[in-house]
């Protein structure tokens, strides 16, 4: 069958997402819940939350019609338009928190480096589809990095050291995925061995510093850079088998644990609905990351495999990189917890790249023909 077809439409993958969101809302809910409030108090953070994933929803259902073979034409433009995003929030973005990674849009705010994520994975699966065949040679390795290298040191400088490292993690799958040859990782990590003091000396900032000491070393700052990372592992391990119930934590209640609907979500989920409640979380992303997986063995062509694989990594890199932080296995770097965290353009921009998935999925038996062009 030609064209596009909803027969091939994944419902798993569109049920898995929204309840994710749900779940997400749920939490939302009850770390941001005043305290002393009676009955049902939805913060504007849940309504937000809601509204945006019914309309991220919206989207994937709405993209499925669109032939995502039009990348084909159109990504190298995708990709300039998120690098012109990273360089203008520098100059444009509000400063909180020390930071400029956010356009303030009065209703919302929209944090560059999400879109940034997206156009990346655009750039790079297109960049990998046209030059398959050249992938081994060197020179064409470097290319390749120097497409996820310049957004990872754009969202560096703002600065932004989690989604930089997301950038580089979404490089080294797409490439392995695409058949780079080892040696050329092999080369690269002997270069960057030779950097790393000089890195160290340059580029890691004060703050940075602070978090690497905090995490070694906890108690050595406990008010300060360490307060976070105790307060998270006791929230975690206080959760139990069954957790506190949902508005019935003291780490949360009581405001010890901080950032509580972004970074440190987990913590507050593990605390209040304890082990049985984190184990339903991994279940739904393997769910989803699963049905995923099934867009790139079933793609018709690279390209819809190269975005599959692409999403997969975000989601999965990021789900690994919050959980750790909240379980103290990495440093705090400010990652959001994919579609549970708070953050409208993060939660936006995950329902639209799986909105492209549908896409391949729904013309995979056209994409075996040939391009759309």
């Amino acid at each position: 069958m030609a064209g596009h077809s909803w027969r091939h439409f994944d419902p798993l993958i569109l049920i898995a997402a929204l309840a994710l969101a749900g779940y997400g809302a749920l939490v939302i809910y009850s770390a941001s819940l005043p305290r002393g409030a009676e009955g049902v108090v939805l913060s504007s953070a849940v309504q937000r939350h809601i509204i945006f994933a019914l309309v991220g929803a919206v989207l994937m259902i709405a993209l499925t019609r669109l032939d995502y073979r039009l990348i084909d034409a159109l990504g190298w433009l995708a990709y300039g338009f998120g690098i012109i995003v990273l360089v203008a929030v520098l100059f444009l973005g509000s400063d909180e928190f020390g930071s400029r990674r956010w356009f303030d849009l009065g209703f919302t705010v929209v944090q560059a480096s999400e879109i940034g994520k997206l156009m990346t994975i655009i750039g790079l699966a297109k960049f990998l589809t046209d030059f398959r065949d050249r992938l081994q040679e060197f020179r064409i390795f470097l290319l390749s990095l120097g497409i996820a290298a310049l957004p990872a040191a754009l969202v560096f400088i703002e600065p932004d050291a989690g989604s930089a490292v997301v950038f580089m993690a979404l490089w080294l799958v797409m490439t392995l995925f695409a058949g780079a040859r080892l040696r050329h990782y092999a080369m690269l990590a002997a270069i960057g061995l030779c950097l790393v003091p000089v890195g160290l000396a340059a580029g890691v900032q004060d703050y940075q510093r602070d978090r690497i000491r905090a995490f070694i070393d906890p108690e050595s700052d406990p008010q300060g850079a360490g307060f976070n990372v105790i307060q998270a592992e006791t929230s975690v391990g206080s959760g139990g088998l069954w957790g506190q119930g949902l508005t019935e934590d003291t780490q949360t209640q009581l405001d010890f644990v901080r950032i509580q609907t972004t970074d440190f979500i987990f913590s507050v989920l593990s605390e209040e609905l304890g082990f049985v409640g984190a184990m339903a979380l991994f279940i739904l992303f393997l769910l989803l990351l699963s049905r995923m997986l099934r867009v790139a063995t079933r793609a018709g062509e690279p390209l819809g495999q190269l975005l599959a694989v692409g999403l997969i990594t975000i989601i999965a890199v990021q789900v690994f990189i919050n959980v750790a932080i909240n379980i103290r296995l990495i440093p705090v770097t400010g990652i959001p917890l994919p579609f549970i965290s708070t953050g409208n353009s993060s939660l936006l921009v995950f329902f639209i790249g799986l909105g492209l998935l549908q896409s391949v999925l729904a013309w995979q038996d056209d994409a075996r023909r040939g391009p759309v062009y």
